[in-house]
């Protein structure tokens, strides 16, 4: 064959991902508060995308039901009516210095009364959340506090640096020496202030390890005697429930060595902890799982959490008709098309979420029924196949989803569980079950026979027929923070001892 330039024809097919298929498949794994948010910015940018309000639970109040509820005045009427301070916050069940702190006994005109029920002279509802008090974290509670305990600038300076080298628990990260070397100044004085600064509220803050942390706080209780001091100094003998070596450590007697873990117990370890002010995010379901007529099982995704947005195309063709120039048409042209996809994107993503919701409750309806001991072990692969999608958009789809059961609330990932062969060459058993039937054992076992990894390892396969190895039973029990034999055994020997 002769070696030359030539002109070929070649027919072949290729996979191109476009950017809208792209963000649809980021659509999939976004949790829906992230959904939310990137709504609300799509919402901002395109004029022709509008929130969908309606509901279908939602029904007009006829006018006598809302007369009669109240009781024939609405709110700008009450507002017109009530005149003193006092008779306001009657009607509100409060108190006058609540609604009127600098005016108590004063009288407010028609138009503040107004304004008050009406939220201002715009007409809107104040929004609740603008009247809530703001959380003080532990730096500002400090600041707040070393302004009365130090006088010299130089020290307040020293305190908040001090302040800064605080971690989330309220430890001193940093060390006096290199404090005092970043200030240019004395580690005596870096030393003197932060004897001065551990006084503050809450006790404990400013320790640079856990003894002086409670050390700190039995101090203020007027309980940090010798006796005491000494077994904050064997604190690891503490953790392992040495009670026989404590004793002699301490020297103290066992009634006196009981008395003083109990103090120990009451202590907070973690002072700092109750000033952090991180929000709490509620989990919320992303589908409902509820038992049918029928015997099965009923899903319904949670419309709450799931954005509604309409196109609005009146609005585009009168807008369209007014456009000049090519500039113009194509914007809008651009945000139609993004419209349009978002909305479908938005069905296909909920769609798309109930058929996997609904083939992971299918095979897991044991479960479902007898609880985790009986959690088959299952794959992306397993769930992928009968409902004809590929494994990676089953892995988008509950990645950060949820499902309410009536066995709980469980994200969807808990399901995907590894298998352990059966030794009678029966289904085998997922590892969440194990790690259960491993928890109940320990539970369960007796304070004189304790059981360790090599027992339990035995036990799962003649009683249950589990093949697992002790690495295995081992593994599980260190992933539940379940501690080994041989800490458990001085445990509940300690219990006994102390009862």
């Amino acid at each position: 064959m002769a070696i030359g330039p030539r002109l070929e024809f070649r027919q072949s097919q290729t996979l191109s991902l476009t950017p809208q298929l792209m963000q649809s498949i980021r659509l999939l794994q976004l949790s829906h508060l992230e959904l939310n948010a990137f709504v609300e910015a799509e919402l901002e940018r395109n004029p022709l995308l509008e929130r969908d309000e309606t509901s279908e639970t939602d029904t007009p109040e006829p006018a006598e039901e809302r007369a009669a509820a109240g009781d024939g005045l609405d709110v700008y009427e009450q507002g017109e009516s009530i005149g003193t301070a006092e008779s306001m916050a009657e009607a509100l069940d409060s108190e006058a210095a609540d609604i009127f702190p600098e005016q108590v006994g004063a009288e407010p005109s028609a138009e503040t009364g107004r304004m008050i029920y009406e939220g201002g002279p715009s007409g809107e509802q104040p929004d609740i959340d603008a009247f809530v008090a703001s959380v003080k974290n532990l730096a500002d509670h400090l600041h707040d506090q070393i302004v009365y305990l130090l006088r010299e600038p130089a020290d307040r300076l020293i305190a908040t640096h001090l302040i800064e080298n605080l971690d989330e628990a309220g430890y001193l990260i940093a060390g006096c020496d290199g404090i005092a070397e970043t200030l240019g100044v004395d580690v005596a004085r870096v030393e003197a202030v932060l004897e001065i600064i551990q006084t503050c509220e809450p006790t404990g803050v400013f320790a640079r390890n856990l003894a002086e942390c409670l050390a700190l706080q039995l101090r203020e209780r007027d309980r940090l005697d010798p006796f005491m001091q000494r077994l904050l100094a064997h604190l690891d003998l503490v953790a392992s429930h040495d009670l026989a070596t404590l004793m002699r450590v301490v020297e103290c007697d066992r009634e006196d060595l009981s008395d003083m873990l109990a103090e120990l117990r009451e202590l907070d370890p973690r002072p700092g902890r109750a000033f952090d002010g991180a929000p709490v995010q509620t989990i919320v379901p992303d589908v409902f799982v509820r038992p049918g007529p029928d015997g099965g099982w009923a899903l319904e995704l949670n419309s709450e959490v799931l954005p509604r947005v309409l196109v609005n195309r009146t609005y585009y063709a009168s807008v369209v008709k007014k456009t000049h120039g090519a500039a113009e048409k194509g914007f809008l042209v651009d945000c139609l098309q993004t419209a349009n996809w978002l909305t479908r994107s938005l069905d296909q993503r909920a769609q798309t979420i109930l058929k996997v919701a609904a083939e992971i409750v299918r095979q897991q309806d044991a479960f479902l029924l007898h609880g985790i001991s009986y959690l088959r072990p299952m794959t992306l692969k397993m769930v992928a196949e009968p409902i004809e999608m590929h494994e990676s958009t089953v892995s988008r789809v509950t990645a950060n989803k949820y499902l309410s059961t009536p066995r709980g609330l469980f994200e969807m990932k808990y399901f995907f569980t590894t298998a352990l062969g059966s030794l009678s060459g029966a289904e085998d058993h997922s590892a969440a079950a194990v790690r259960h039937l491993i928890r109940q054992m320990i539970d369960a076992e007796d304070a004189k026979a304790i059981l360790s990894d090599d027992t339990i390892a035995e036990r799962l396969k003649n009683d249950r027929g589990i093949d697992v190895a002790r690495r295995t039973v081992a593994k599980y029990r260190e992933g539940m923070n379940i501690p080994s034999s041989v800490i458990r055994r001085r445990q509940k020997r300690a219990k006994l001892q102390l009862a």
